[in-house]
């Protein structure tokens, strides 16, 4: 039973600085973040720019419930800037490297696995899709329980799809839902996405998973050389670099 709460960040990226803010947040803010507040990453992916906005970053992080997301905010913003002392010299770098973003508060599926259990299971994909769907106000719930049922034996069926996470949005009319997975390949992700077009059982079983969903949107992330789940491990001080060491990237 998943009774942990999910930071999810959508950051906008400045010019050809996504490598280095990848490697800002994983190694130079994420042993801080669990050190001091129990929080631990679950991902940190690069949009892949033909599929959704370029350059961005998406980020991943998993709190001990409202009472630790609670106490994450109360560490970060009971000072009078509003910002966490620790944070002061990691934002002043991040800074340049970013322009803003969008952040979601979600709420995991019960049967989401966890951050231990998916470094305990070896998940981890060459590609993810992540969807952002729409569903009427009140049937949030209703569409995760539609996607486990018949969506993702369908997505397991047509390309080796293992589920990262199956989320539904905390602050909005319980009308969004955030869904994660990992493919072996961008070839099964082309496969995957022909068997969508196609007649038969995987057509259908997505069809039947996704039928309370009135829009979605569908994006291609690749993981951070110092993701967890490409680490096996959360990252470590030990695995930083300069920042001007790191090499740039483009959309």
């Amino acid at each position: 039973m998943n009774r942990k709460v999910y930071i999810h960040e959508e950051v906008s990226i400045r010019g050809a600085a996504r490598a280095r803010y990848m490697h800002h947040v994983t190694a130079w803010w994420s042993p801080v973040g669990r050190a001091e507040r129990g929080q631990l990453c679950l991902g940190v992916f690069g949009t892949v720019g033909s599929t959704g906005r370029w350059p961005e970053v998406i980020n991943i992080w998993e709190e001990d419930g409202f009472a630790g997301l609670a106490r994450s905010f109360e560490h970060e913003l009971s000072h009078p800037d509003l910002q966490d002392p620790s944070l002061r010299a990691w934002w002043r770098q991040a800074a340049p490297l970013r322009r803003g973003g969008f952040d979601r508060i979600l709420l995991p599926a019960p049967w989401s696995p966890t951050v231990e259990e998916l470094l305990a299971r070896g998940v981890r994909g060459a590609v993810y899709t992540q969807e952002i769907v729409a569903v009427e106000p009140g049937l949030a719930e209703a569409m995760l329980e539609d996607f486990r049922e018949h969506a993702l034996p369908a997505l397991r069926e047509a390309a080796g799809a293992a589920l990262v996470g199956a989320f539904r949005n905390a602050l909005v009319a319980d009308s969004e839902c955030v869904l994660l997975c990992a493919l072996p390949s961008f070839a099964a992700w082309g496969e995957l996405e022909e068997a969508r077009r196609r007649p038969g059982a995987i057509r259908d079983g997505l069809a039947r998973g996704y039928r309370r969903a009135r829009d979605y949107r569908r994006t291609l992330l690749v993981e951070a050389p110092l993701s967890p789940l490409r680490l096996g491990r959360q990252p470590e001080a030990t695995d930083r670099r300069p920042l001007d060491e790191v090499d740039g990237a483009g959309s």
